[in-house]
């Protein structure tokens, strides 16, 4: 398995990590102990989690129970900010939630550490310094070791970026963000303030949501326990007229190239050097051993015909 330092970290990650958002949820937690040692098996070493995954928790403890000594062989991202409970108080990024999220998740996790600690999402109520100081004082106390984020727009990134350098902080490493063949929205703004700043990227939703995979046909039913089937609100997102075009064109490319949906689709977010590992879901050891093999490398060719299909409108 190929690695790629993350940013300016000293982290090297697996180019394929790991999503812990089944766990705890989707998944039970025997079927998600098969996921995460066949991952680690395979030299997967980033998993990537959020103390919201597994309905508040779930996933978290999972990792917690199924790691032990295998702790040490992982990069283990988690991320704090989303709503953890229904009142609204639990969530945000203030220098009080910040320090009860972290101690929670570094419980949940039974680690005394956490390598990559990411804002899940912008918190309009609380000024980027101060949480960038709370997670300042996480990495002076070896709590954190790296700090990154999530959903940030290119011009809070520049913020952010300026006041840690004038406040002499911990800066963000990486952005989490969606990046895919079919959205690829990052490429205007955000890739570029991430070149800026030495910044890696850990592209989400690199299948969209399965419509990549090519498990989804425009005139079938969706299939039964497909994340689209579940989740309305994800199916009316991405399912539409251009989606299928693209899906369908990119498909008979990949077949005339003898790639995988999945080889052409992680293969093209890792052409981007920005992208230091395309983190993947999985609910079994064999949709891991996919996601591994899928790792390929695409043509130049290649890559102007992805371009011709997926831009154009």
């Amino acid at each position: 398995m190929q690695k790629r330092r993350l940013g300016q970290s000293t982290l090297e990650v697996s180019v394929i990590g790991l999503g812990g958002n089944n766990f705890g949820g989707r998944i039970d937690f025997d079927a998600a102990e098969r996921v995460v040692h066949r991952a680690i098996e395979l030299g997967i070493n980033l998993i990537d989690t959020a103390d919201s995954y597994g309905n508040r928790g779930g996933s978290e403890e999972a990792l917690g129970r199924i790691l032990g000594q295998k702790r040490k062989q992982i990069v283990l991202a988690t991320k704090f900010g989303m709503p953890m409970d229904d009142s609204g108080k639990l969530g945000g990024a203030s220098r009080a939630y910040v320090m009860q999220a972290a101690e929670a998740s570094l419980k949940r996790l039974k680690t005394e550490w956490i390598d990559l600690y990411q804002l899940h999402q912008p918190d309009p109520r609380t000024l980027i310094e101060e949480t960038l100081r709370a997670l300042d004082d996480l990495v002076r106390q070896g709590k954190v070791r790296f700090i990154g984020c999530s959903n940030l727009p290119a011009r809070q990134l520049d913020e952010a970026h300026a006041v840690a350098r004038r406040q002499r902080l911990a800066a963000f490493v990486s952005a989490q963000d969606e990046y895919s063949l079919l959205v690829r929205d990052v490429e205007r703004e955000l890739i570029p303030a991430l070149k800026a700043h030495g910044m890696g990227l850990l592209p989400y939703f690199p299948l969209a949501s399965g419509l990549l995979t090519g498990k989804y046909r425009r005139a079938a039913a969706l299939p039964a326990g497909s994340r689209l089937a579940k989740n309305a609100g994800l199916a009316s997102r991405f399912i539409n007229e251009r989606n299928w075009r693209v899906a369908e064109e990119l498909t008979a490319l990949a077949d005339r190239r003898g790639h995988s949906m999945l080889g052409l689709a992680f293969g093209w977010l890792l052409r981007e050097p920005t992208v230091a590992s395309v983190i993947a879901g999985a609910t079994s050891p064999e949709q891991i051993e996919q996601n591994v093999r899928a790792a390929s490398w695409l043509s130049a060719d290649d890559l102007a015909e992805i371009d011709r299909i997926t831009l154009e409108r």
